[in-house]
């Protein structure tokens, strides 16, 4: 099969289009025929070796990048029940052996579900973790309710626009940071207020926030402890803040590992999807020979939802 792999850490010159051996399942398996990869900011920090590097094999090389795919089911494995040969699914790939930005990728049973049936593939492999994300985010890690007052830092972005439609689902006021450039496009997704962060300090016209969701980092932490209420919470999609944080600020801190492997979950957002409720962005599609592309527009480019690998 065709596959894009790393054998060594490094730039955009390290990514392999390439033969690889085709895998074979495990027992609780699921051997998927990939029609597209989802491309996210953690695939090209693991390039880098910047990311859940410690969660590697001492020596994972040559290592098939991506945690997102949509695809059919070729094979499953001798324990799997709940998925046959010929099946839509998609999912979140195992950890750490990733593996959908290739032609054929095994994934676990309990890391897929279902395709929703409104999505075609490429829009379906653009879901699974930054929705997860969002929701763990939202409803896990805070009280994300109609009467609650959110702010989504990065709101165009994977993470973000998911947020912003799942917080109005649930008949949330939310407040978006963005620039410019994304303001109507968020409008469209019901943001009920919008800072445009290249012309104005959002803690110098936004208080009163009952929870923050941080997709940026920086010195975004930092500043958004002033607009929360008393035992608010702010929530980093984005690393560990500094736990300085809660200095003087009562507050609570929490920080979303973007990981599940309830397929519930993924059910639930397949239903709400195919209810019209959220729906994917999705920004640009590339072919799979092309990651090397895709990964370079999502590092130094501002990306409204998310980037796609077509594989077939």
């Amino acid at each position: 099969m065709k596959a894009v792999r790393i054998h060594e850490f490094g730039s955009l010159d390290v990514l392999r289009y390439e033969d690889a051996p085709r895998p074979d399942p495990l027992d609780d398996d699921v051997l998927v025929r990939v029609h597209a990869a989802g491309v996210n900011p953690v695939d090209w920090r693991i390039r880098q070796g910047m990311q859940l590097v410690s969660m590697l094999p001492e020596n994972p090389f040559p290592l098939i990048l991506g945690m997102n795919v949509s695809g059919v089911v070729e094979e499953v494995g001798a324990s799997v029940t709940e998925f046959e040969s010929g099946d839509a699914v998609f999912g979140v790939n195992g950890f750490p052996e990733l593996g959908s930005y290739a032609e054929y990728s095994s994934t676990p049973a309990e890391q897929l579900a279902p395709k929703p049936e409104s999505l075609d593939h490429e829009e379906a492999a653009g879901v699974p973790v930054v929705t997860q994300t969002a929701w763990q985010a939202l409803f896990e890690y805070a009280d994300c309710t109609a009467d609650r007052r959110v702010l989504i830092h990065g709101a165009a972005g994977g993470v973000g626009h998911m947020a912003v439609q799942l917080a109005k689902w649930k008949g949330t006021d939310v407040i978006a940071t963005a620039s410019g450039y994304s303001e109507d496009y968020l409008r469209e997704l019901g943001v009920d207020e919008f800072v445009n962060y290249r012309e104005e300090r959002f803690e110098s016209v936004i208080d009163d926030v009952d929870i923050v969701v941080d997709t940026v980092g920086d010195e975004i932490p930092t500043r958004s402890v002033d607009v929360l209420k008393e035992e608010g919470v702010f929530v980093s999609v984005v690393g560990q803040p500094s736990d300085a944080l809660t200095t003087n600020h009562d507050i609570d801190v929490e920080v979303v590992s973007g990981r599940s492997n309830s397929p519930s979950l993924l059910t639930t957002i397949s239903e709400l999807i195919d209810a019209g409720e959220v729906r994917p962005t999705i920004s640009a599609e590339f072919p799979l020979e092309n990651a090397a592309q895709a990964h370079e527009i999502g590092e130094t480019e501002h990306v409204q939802g998310k980037l796609v690998l077509s594989v077939a």
